[in-house]
Formats: structure tokens, sequence, C-alpha cells
């Protein structure tokens, strides 16, 4: 990436605004899934060994404005201080008269953890007093929240406006796979598409087909494609506003260039209730029933395409992730990219999880930490929150 990060920056004795993505669920005191926080504990290391404070700024939730107790950072805190393996201090403030009495409290290497950022409406309005109030806590920016790097929120574009901001490692790394993947990939290049929504998704296929050599369809997004075939998919999720951009997309395909799709043939269904599951041709969808998962003889399809590839970008699930037996195919494709001598990155929440619980996560070359955040770049777009950091200088020019 063209950016500064933590490593352009000296922070001895300085206070490191860091900016973070914690955006994660507890139950029963329990936290569902800390991916995002051992992702972000190398640059906390970095930061500490180098011998900043560090001020921890994340958010929780949607409590527009308000502050709810379920959405403290308070657990956050806790947990992280079991990955960092050191006592993370919490303060429930981001700002005011208490955050800055803690803020003067630390010394050289301390980590103290703001409350919910969110808690004050300003932040998502990317109000500019409320910015400024926040870059005033510290002496440098250290954005590592690749998950809200696409928001225009005040911790994310308001605060490097007023002091140096620079990349942390996890940011750095997200970017790096994601434009190498978008820009420069090694081929042959795989990209499989799922989820629900066509316009997410032709947004990335439009931004990658001039790299992509294949193109593998599944989950909803798969249902408009058949429908615009003239299949019947019975009351299965369909978009029927994007049955043209689903045609248009086919007729590229067709016209002998390098990019080929791969559609489902076979697909799991089950009625209105969600019971007698089946699997059928995507020619035999009786009405009233939908499609819920692609079939097996379309997850061999997709295996026979991925042996051969050098580059796979997953984004989106092939069913109804959420539901057994409808994740099938969805842990099925995480196997295959386990096992596959590629670079694969996955993006996306749901798609993430999917690799998680086939217990492949290891043997995935990526998985992004965000979900919007990397639908963004894949679709070509430039992240504000990375935008706005410092630019690495261009080298002088040689004298004559």
């Amino acid at each position: 990436m063209k950016k500064q990060t933590i490593r352009n920056v000296d922070v001895q004795g300085k206070r490191v605004f860091l900016r973070v993505d914690y955006n994660v669920q507890f139950i029963n005191g329990q936290i569902l899934d800390d991916h995002r926080l051992r992702e972000s504990v190398a640059t906390i290391w970095a930061l500490r060994g180098n011998g900043a404070k560090v001020i921890i700024c994340s958010h929780r939730g949607r409590p527009h404005g308000e502050v709810v107790p379920e959405l403290s950072n308070r657990p956050v805190a806790e947990h992280l201080s079991t990955l960092v393996e050191e006592p993370i201090a919490f303060v429930d403030a981001c700002v005011g008269p208490k955050a800055r009495a803690a803020i003067e409290r630390m010394t050289p290497g301390d980590v103290l953890m703001l409350e919910n950022v969110r808690f004050h409406r300003e932040e998502e309005e990317n109000d500019a007093s409320f910015a400024a109030e926040l870059a005033s806590l510290a002496d440098v920016y250290v954005n590592d929240a690749f998950g809200t790097a696409h928001r225009e929120h005040a911790s994310i574009v308001g605060v490097p406006r007023h002091i140096p901001g620079v990349a942390g490692l996890l940011l750095e790394r997200e970017v790096d796979y994601l434009s190498r993947v978008s820009e420069d990939p090694e081929r042959p290049f795989a990209l499989v598409l799922g989820g629900a929504k066509v316009a997410d998704k032709i947004a990335i296929l439009q931004h990658l087909q001039r790299n992509a050599d294949v193109v593998l369809i599944g989950g909803a997004i798969a249902n408009t494609f058949l429908k615009a075939q003239g299949i019947d998919v019975g009351a299965s999720l369909v978009e029927d506003d994007r049955i043209d951009t689903a045609l248009e997309v086919m007729r590229q395909a067709a016209k002998g260039n390098h990019l080929r799709l791969v559609l489902p043939r076979d697909v799991v269904i089950a009625d209105g209730q969600g019971e007698n599951v089946r699997t059928v041709s995507v020619n035999r969808v009786p009405p009233g029933f939908r499609i819920l998962d692609v079939g097996q003889s379309t997850l061999d399809d997709f295996r026979a395409v991925l042996q051969s590839a050098r580059t796979v970008v997953w984004n989106g699930p092939m069913g109804l992730f959420e539901r057994e037996p409808f994740d099938h195919g969805s842990l099925e494709v995480a196997h295959i990219l386990g096992a596959i001598k590629a670079t694969t990155v996955v993006g996306g929440g749901e798609t993430a999880a999917a690799v998680a619980r086939a217990g492949v996560s290891d043997r995935i070359s990526h998985v992004s930490t965000g979900g919007g955040a990397s639908l963004a770049m894949l679709q070509g777009e430039v992240l504000p929150g990375v935008d706005v950091l410092l630019d690495v200088p261009e080298p002088a020019a040689r004298a004559r």
C-alpha cells in the first residue's frame, strides 16, 4: 500500500490513538468470535514495544448516540487482556475530563480502552468538533479498523485531519491482499460469489471481470441468474429488477472472451416451512419450494474448477448458512479452498464464519475482518478511512 504505517512514525513516549473495529458480540459474558481482536494484537504489541501510550477506540453495535450498557467496551477490554497477556485499563468515557485523567496517568507501554465511541451521536455524523476533541487526546493516529474503513465517521476520517494518521499492521495487510487480488492476481483467477444481493456482487464482478477467468455463483444471487435463463425457481428469493443485469453478464461470458460462468445445476430446496428438504435439478423446483443451498453435483463442479486456480476470492455464502442443513454448501466450499494450493482470500462476515466453522481458517491465505469494507474494495472503491492517512513520500528526484 502507498500509505504510511506504524513503521514510519516514532511513537516513543507518545499518546497513540488506535482506532480498531471491536464490534463483537457477547452472550452470557462469553465472546462469540474474537477474530477481530486477535488480528489486532500484533499492532498493539508493536506500539507497546516502541514505547507508545496506546489509547484504543472502538464502537460496538448501533446505540444511535445513546448509552446502552450492554454495548459497553468494558468486557472487550477484559477479553483483550487475555490475548495481549497484559492488563488493559478501561475508562467509561471516550472524551471529557474522565478520559483525559485516565490518559494522563498512562506511562509508555500502557494500554487504555475508551468507552464505545458510538455512545455519542457525533461519531456517525462525523461532527468536526467531536473529531477535534478525540484528536486532542493523542499525538498520533493509527487506523487498524479495516472493518469500518469504508465509513466516514469522526474517529475514522475526522481525527487524522488533526493529527498525523498512519495504518496499523492489520489495515496494511487487509489493503495489501485485497489490492493484490483486485489488480494483479496470479492466474487462473477464480471468483466465488454468493449471498443474497445481486447488486453488490455485480459491482464486484464488473470490477474484477477483466482479471477473472471463472466466476462460480451460488447463494440467492444464483436464483436471479437461473430465472434470467428462463428457469422456474419456485418461491425462491429473486431480484426481479436485476434480471437484465444477470442477462448482460451471461451475454458477456458467452461472447467467447476469457470469462466463464459456473452456475448451479442442482440445488437443495424446502417448502415454505423449511421442511420437506430434498436435492433436485435446477429445472425441477416445485411450486412453493425455495432454493436454500447448492447441491452436491454443483459442489463437485466447483471443486473441479477450483483445483487449477492460483488465486481465489470468495464473498458470500452458498445458501441459508445460518440454518442446518442449508449450511452444507458453504462449509464444503470452505473445505475446498482450504485444500487447494492457491492464494485464497475470503471476505464478508458470513463467509468468514463459514471458514471458521469448517475449521480451515489457518489454511486460508487471508480472512478479511471487514464485510462492507472488503466488499467496497473488491468493487474498486477507495476507502475513506485509508484515503485520509498520510501518503508514503515520493522518492526525491536524483540531482543531475
